[in-house]
């Protein structure tokens, strides 16, 4: 497997739920908040686990201060890319965070994520007092995947990792479960 083989797999865009927002800046009298997606270091680790397990490597050299900041190097398939991560303010600003900072950045190298990046600017209704949105900011149709993409698809889908905590724990009734299921979408897919 070369990398050219999983570079669009890599930059794939990730499923809603994988995609957070936090405020980079609010306006003066903090009624509104520039919003920015990103993604978690691990949501980046499970992304490289998933199309090239066995071939990335993250090595990371910490410098403590004020902020933390890390020097990190991700190799994916015998290519390597480096970058700088740098932690927050407060309690947020820990060596770990640094390091997931670097991670992150590494990644996009490879175009993990990199999309978020060509969101455009949004400027949201704030409300200070839960330090949150007024309404949860939505990705836009071309930032989801295919299967979201479709009217009410996250909502499926979110029903049907509701339901997945309610699978039974007895492989026999598992079997039975999924034979019915996979009989259903069978009966979606064939032409009406």
């Amino acid at each position: 497997m070369s990398y050219l083989e999983v570079k669009e797999q890599l930059a794939a865009p990730f499923p809603a739920r994988r995609v957070s927002w936090k405020p980079q800046a609010l306006s003066r009298d903090r009624s509104s908040a520039l919003m920015v997606a990103f993604i978690d270091a691990r949501t980046v680790m499970e992304r490289l686990d998933a199309v090239c397990p066995g071939d990335w490597a993250f090595d990371v050299k910490l410098f403590p201060g004020t902020p933390p900041t890390a020097r990190g190097r991700l190799t994916v398939l015998g290519l390597t890319r480096s970058d700088v991560g740098e932690a927050g303010e407060g309690e947020a600003g820990t060596l770990k965070a640094a390091a997931s900072d670097a991670l992150k950045r590494c990644a996009v190298h490879f175009g993990v994520g990199r999309y978020l990046y060509d969101l455009p600017a949004a400027w949201v209704p704030w409300d200070e007092a839960r330090r949150a949105p007024v309404t949860p900011v939505a990705l836009p149709d071309w930032a989801l995947p295919e299967e979201e993409r479709m009217v009410g698809a996250s909502h499926v889908l979110g029903a049907l990792d509701t339901l997945r905590s309610g699978l039974p724990r007895d492989l026999g009734q598992l079997r039975e479960v999924y034979r019915h299921v996979r009989a259903a979408l069978d009966a979606a897919e064939r032409p009406s």
